[in-house]
């Protein structure tokens, strides 16, 4: 079990700085089905167009700001100049198992095969060709965002509904095994931090023996829904080691 904090998972985005055929500036709409995202902005500024059936919405984002968002919300993440964001998701490990879906249009999403390949970026050799085939799978989630935001703006939410039932006929026959995440991540954390804090009320304190401090290991830079991402296996986070070759003070962590 991952003892990072509450069984989330942590990445690292700078948001795509290419236009879309409609002219924004940003990453691939998308929706995750089971999972709670939030952005942590470190840098630059934006927005994030956010489309539920009750309206659409764009917040702006700038340095510090904080946004979350549960599921079946359809975001954009939308860069006016240099936004990096730190991401923060519930139930680590299920965006990578298939929580989320890109907003193709209908036809798309209909069809398992199909949107199995617009999805799948393919191996390239080169950086370049890799970019125009995430952008190329950006521009085709915007192609059916734009229809399902306008409808919603239009006080239609027909489209969106489809939606709705299109992804989750989609995720259906890999989310079986999503229950196994969830026990062994949020829910297995917060089984621990109950037991710990019964413990504690009777005077019982041998978890403070295990403690230990963990690194993550440096992620590699992928091309991802909204941008270059760095995701952080926090997961398989190992203890930290401390340098060999140098003294104790090099090893000390000066109090904030």
């Amino acid at each position: 079990m991952s003892t990072f904090p509450g069984g989330t998972s942590l990445s690292f985005l700078d948001v795509y700085d290419d236009a879309a055929p409609d002219g924004v500036v940003g990453g691939s709409p998308h929706m995750h089905l089971a999972s709670t995202e939030c952005y942590v902005v470190v840098g630059g500024e934006g927005e994030l167009h956010a489309v539920n059936l009750d309206r659409c919405r764009e917040i702006p984002l700038g340095r510090g700001s904080v946004v979350w968002f549960t599921p079946g919300t359809i975001h954009r993440a939308v860069n006016h100049g240099g936004l990096q964001v730190v991401v923060l998701m519930d139930n680590a490990g299920l965006p990578e198992a298939g929580d989320a879906v890109m907003t193709f249009p209908p036809d798309v999403v209909a069809d398992p095969d199909r949107y199995r390949a617009a999805a799948t970026l393919p191996h390239r050799a080169t950086e370049a060709e890799r970019a125009a085939d995430a952008r190329r799978r950006r521009d085709l989630a915007v192609e059916g965002f734009t229809r399902i935001r306008d409808a919603i703006r239009g006080g239609d939410q027909t489209p969106l509904r489809e939606f709705h039932a299109a992804a989750a006929a989609l995720v259906r026959g890999r989310a079986g095994t999503w229950a196994a995440i969830v026990r062994d991540g949020p829910l297995g954390q917060a089984e621990t931090g109950l037991a710990v804090t019964t413990d504690l009320a009777v005077g019982v304190a041998g978890h403070l023996e295990r403690a230990a401090v963990f690194q993550a290991p440096e992620p590699a830079r992928v091309f991802g829904m909204c941008g270059r991402l760095r995701p952080h296996d926090v997961a398989n986070a190992v203890p930290y080691a401390k340098p060999t070759g140098l003294g104790p003070a090099a090893d000390e962590e000066h109090p904030s």
